[in-house]
């Protein structure tokens, strides 16, 4: 239990230091308003939505723990026999990866004002998420395929159950990230575009941080990092 613990402090630590950043490399004291309002107390120097993101995502973030507890106590019992992995989901990885970097790309060009640059980048994020599902379903029937069921073993219910959540969350973040691509169609970069792009460039980036945190666990990683700790504490 002692490892679990460990294990999920080191999640939660890197969660935490990376919302984090996203308010901590600002200057507030320099945020000054005109002359006759002083410290610019007009409104909220963090935006609704992001901070309702940010409590949504840390809802996630439970949830996934949660989910890696409960995988890593089953591991070793008697009727556990590790699921393999696929090597498509090498490549799946690589596509979100892609994603991520795309969306940090619009990101930065939508604070620049550069429409269609970011258009482009919206674009890059929506094809190559749709790559990551796509090779997900196709590593789901190479494993059908090959035996690896559903209802076989715990390991085999583990890994679809938990891959099927972080694909929903993908499904659910491409609808926004849809909305969020028609209305910036006509090339217009207000600071309701910023927003919108930078929520999704967000919430992508913590999709993509949860599954490397997934496919190390399947790949047998995060046991190693387990085995580790509990030398040490030993």
């Amino acid at each position: 239990m002692s490892v679990m613990l460990i294990f999920l402090a080191g999640i939660a630590a890197i969660v935490i230091w990376w919302m984090g950043q996203q308010r901590l490399t600002s200057r507030p004291w320099l945020e000054v308003g005109h002359v006759g309002h002083p410290g610019g107390g007009e409104r909220s120097p963090i935006p609704t939505a992001r901070i309702g993101l940010y409590v949504f995502l840390a809802v996630v973030g439970a949830l996934f723990s949660l989910f890696v507890s409960a995988y890593m106590m089953r591991v070793g019992t008697p009727d556990w026999w590790s699921t393999p992995i696929p090597r498509l989901l090498w490549l799946n990885t690589a596509s979100l990866i892609v994603s991520s970097a795309a969306m940090q790309w619009a990101k930065a060009e939508a604070q620049r004002g550069h429409g269609a640059t970011m258009r482009t980048g919206l674009l890059a994020a929506l094809a190559t998420a749709i790559l990551f599902l796509t090779g997900q379903i196709f590593a789901w029937r190479e494993l059908t395929q090959a035996g690896y069921v559903l209802a076989d073993n715990p390991a085999n219910s583990f890994f679809y159950v938990i891959t099927g959540m972080h694909g929903l969350h993908i499904v659910g973040g491409l609808i926004a990230l849809g909305r969020t691509t028609t209305r910036t169609w006509n090339g217009v970069v207000t600071d309701r575009t910023r927003l919108s792009v930078g929520l999704c460039a967000t919430y992508w980036h913590f999709m993509l941080i949860v599954w490397l945190i997934l496919f190390a666990l399947f790949a047998g990683w995060a046991n190693d990092f387990a085995d580790l700790c509990r030398q040490l504490l030993t």
